[in-house]
């Protein structure tokens, strides 16, 4: 079986800091659990045979799904997006959330708009307004590679013959499941460095302080449980406050490139977290 990647870009993928994932989390686990998996860049690079992956994005899950059960399909409505590709064309497809038109296409009509998107838009973003609404404007990508055909296939292939549970919920319920000997790994949406840096938007929902306390708590739970907990978060005091409440755990400090951002000012080198459990 092939490599694989990511199928699309997602805002806070970890791509750039997979060697140091692999290299912190434990060497050897049951089921491996991602609750809030976005482009799920560790777990394709793991590619484990037992797995289940879940995010609060209805969106994206759709995507996940009908790359694993239509993936033809799915190929050929992206090869269309692609020969259409215009700033007046995305525009058009983006605004299928505000007049409704939505509503009446298919799974895998949505997942092709989704895939396409994430392909053109303004770096990759994906970002909704109050009412869910996609408000990301057009990027400037001379050649963008809408349709990665072999990758698609190959990542339809592992999804389909291995025993991969897809999930669309709260990040607490994907985990309920999760056993000793098991591996969580959380990857939520980032606590702000600033008021103005928050991108929690990718669902209209948001990710709040209320959020990462209870993430906290599900955390401190699965490691009494005897589960192994891996945890990114963004290198904020709060967050040290919050983690550093429970016993056993290590903080580690790791340098990381940010690269979306709408100012360029605030792309680079800044540091984040990874928070693990005391069951190695």
């Amino acid at each position: 079986m092939p490599r694989l990647k990511p199928f699309t870009k997602w805002t806070g993928g970890k791509r750039q800091l997979i060697p140091e994932l692999t290299s912190l989390m434990p060497e050897s686990f049951n089921r491996y659990f991602e609750p809030f998996v976005g482009g799920g860049a560790l777990f394709f690079e793991l590619m484990p045979s037992s797995a289940s992956i879940n995010d609060y994005n209805s969106e994206l899950i759709i995507a996940y799904k009908q790359i694993r059960d239509n993936v033809g399909e799915l190929i050929e409505l992206l090869k269309i997006h692609q020969e259409k590709n215009t700033k007046d064309y995305y525009l058009n497809l983006r605004s299928v959330d505000r007049d409704n038109r939505i509503d009446k296409m298919s799974d895998v009509e949505k997942a092709a708009r989704l895939l396409y998107m994430l392909r053109v838009n303004f770096n990759g973003l994906y970002r909704v307004n109050s009412k869910n609404q996609f408000n990301v404007p057009y990027g400037r990508y001379k050649n963008p590679k809408i349709v990665d055909e072999p990758l698609l296939k190959n990542i339809s292939h592992y999804l389909k013959h291995n025993d991969i549970s897809i999930l669309n919920g709260d990040f607490a319920d994907a985990v309920v499941d999760a056993k000793p000997g098991d591996f969580v790994y959380f990857d939520p949406p980032y606590a702000p460095k600033s008021d103005t840096s928050d991108f929690t938007s990718y669902t209209h929902h948001g990710f709040r302080f209320y959020d990462q306390v209870r993430l906290r708590d599900t955390f401190a739970l699965l490691n009494e449980r005897g589960v192994k907990v891996m945890l990114s978060n963004s290198d904020v005091e709060v967050i040290h406050e919050l983690y550093s409440e429970i016993p056993g755990i290590d903080i580690k400090v790791v340098e990381a490139n940010r690269m979306i951002n709408s100012r360029a000012d605030r792309r680079g080198k800044v540091n984040e977290l990874i928070i693990r459990s005391e069951n190695w």
